[in-house]
């Protein structure tokens, strides 16, 4: 037996205004920020690709595709989604440590992926690169992030 809840009739109290998810102003911002990540990350894996950095050689439609869309297109709009309604809800001064907590699980990601064949690296690699990469990438984002969402409030 299911028991509904409903305000009284009678209450003076206002009822409380429904959250909207997609047209609320951070979720605009939220959205925006992902696709400019969704955009920038593809680019990137195109240019570093295209310039013989790395290599995907497990990929969706390999023949169409030289990067991994299932990473671009799918994990890091979900990582950036998240980091970014982490990043709005944690003290200011842990931010920093959450930065350098994404920047270590790239980097150990990237080692895991080439053990199982996802990932092949040019011997001239760096592995500190997707560390330091990874975290002035989720810095921008976070900074854009955040321009929209100020730029929302002020209006």
């Amino acid at each position: 037996m299911m028991n509904i809840v409903k305000q009284s009739r009678k209450s003076n109290s206002p009822s409380l205004p429904k959250k909207q998810f997609f047209f609320g102003k951070n979720n605009v911002a939220l959205i925006a920020t992902v696709l400019l990540a969704t955009l920038l990350g593809t680019y990137l894996d195109l240019l570093l690709v295209h310039s013989g950095f790395y290599t995907f050689p497990k990929r969706l439609f390999p023949k169409l595709f030289s990067i991994n869309i299932l990473f671009t297109l799918v994990i890091l709009p979900i990582i950036t989604t998240s980091f970014l309604m982490v990043m709005s809800k944690i003290h200011p001064f842990v931010r920093p440590l959450l930065l350098l907590i994404i920047g270590i699980f790239a980097y150990l990601f990237e080692l895991m992926a080439e053990r199982i064949g996802l990932f092949i690296h040019a011997p001239k690699w760096n592995h500190l690169n997707s560390f330091i990469g990874y975290i002035l990438f989720f810095m921008m984002m976070w900074r854009f992030y955040s321009l929209l969402v100020n730029s929302t409030k002020n209006k």
